[in-house]
């Protein structure tokens, strides 16, 4: 029996600084975040690294049972390159707090590289009055990419017990159909 708790501890302590940022740019920006429930449309089908994939499988197995067996077979149907994400439900995600990394992120000032410059993006329905964008406010995705990934990295070689895993990544889909 695995420790789960421990296998997702580097990736736990991520989350918590990921919410606190997000958490300080709500507060900050308040007037120019739009994001809502029933305001989804950034809710589309990821592909996420097992560290990821796994938490989601642990966080869905605590779902009452008809909402989990109806959860995986929606999953089971669902087609890898359907656009919305198959967690969302009635405008909002089933799985809110075990959401990904990306989906904590989505809306907010996102620091970027397109080709040799860096862009910041955000949604479109958000920042609309906002001249500037403090620096402090804004992710840098390229290093919170790669703390994910160096995490992951390390969660798969204790996960899979030093063997390769099967795929890199997993569409959320196949993760809600992992059983632990």
């Amino acid at each position: 029996m695995k420790d789960f708790a421990e296998l997702l501890k580097n990736y736990y302590q991520l989350v918590v600084k990921v919410d606190r940022l997000c958490s300080e740019i709500m507060v900050h920006c308040a007037d120019e975040i739009r994001c809502q429930k029933g305001c989804d449309s950034c809710c589309r089908h990821f592909s996420v690294f097992w560290v990821e994939a796994v938490n989601l499988a642990l966080a869905a197995k605590q779902l009452p049972e008809q909402k989990l067996s109806t959860l995986r077979n929606r999953a089971q149907s669902f087609e890898n390159d359907a656009a919305v994400c198959p967690l969302l439900e009635d405008g909002a995600c089933l799985l809110y707090d075990a959401r990904p990394i990306i989906c904590r992120t989505h809306g907010l000032p996102i620091l970027s590289r397109n080709n040799e410059t860096h862009v910041i993006d955000f949604c479109p329905c958000n920042f609309t009055t906002m001249e500037s964008i403090p620096g402090n406010l804004v992710i840098n995705l390229d290093l919170l990419n790669n703390t994910l990934a160096a995490i992951n990295a390390l969660f798969v070689s204790r996960f899979f017990d030093g063997n390769p895993p099967p795929t890199e990544r997993l569409a959320i889909a196949e993760a809600l159909l992992i059983t632990l």
